[in-house]
């Protein structure tokens, strides 16, 4: 299987770019950057993942309602403001501010999160919420 990636630039270009080398600068403290966009792809795809992890946890402890919305919030921005300032230690200015990487792939993280926090709850206590429900 190849790691090689294309991609299309801005342009409209063709740029060849080692998938295996994005992610070890992405587990590699104080990496250099040199586009922009590949670190903000690790941003997304990682907050990707951290909301599905984040969902099956939500759906197994079992929590409800505001309190794991706010919770996901808090969590998923967090850990990526600190990934990128003192893991990574990215000057927050040159991606537009602290709140552009923060905001970085969180609404499709959200659905994620919440689509598998619905399933992995709804499947595992749906017994119990047919049981103390009136009719």
């Amino acid at each position: 299987m190849s790691t090689k990636t294309n991609t299309i630039e801005k342009n409209g270009s063709l740029k060849s770019g080692s998938l295996k080398s994005v992610w070890c600068r992405a587990l590699t403290a104080k990496a250099e950057w040199p586009d922009k966009e590949e670190f903000l792809d690790v941003i997304y795809w990682s907050r990707q993942v951290l909301g599905i992890i984040l969902g099956v946890i939500w759906g197994i402890v079992p929590l409800k309602g505001f309190l794991g919305l706010v919770l996901f919030a808090g969590i998923s921005c967090g850990i990526v403001y600190l990934y990128s300032i003192n893991f990574q230690s990215v000057d927050e200015e040159a991606y537009g501010g602290a709140w552009e990487l923060v905001k970085e792939g969180f609404m499709t993280s959200f659905a994620g999160f919440l689509v598998t926090w619905i399933i992995f709850y709804t499947g595992l206590y749906y017994d119990t919420l047919m049981a103390t429900k009136d009719y």
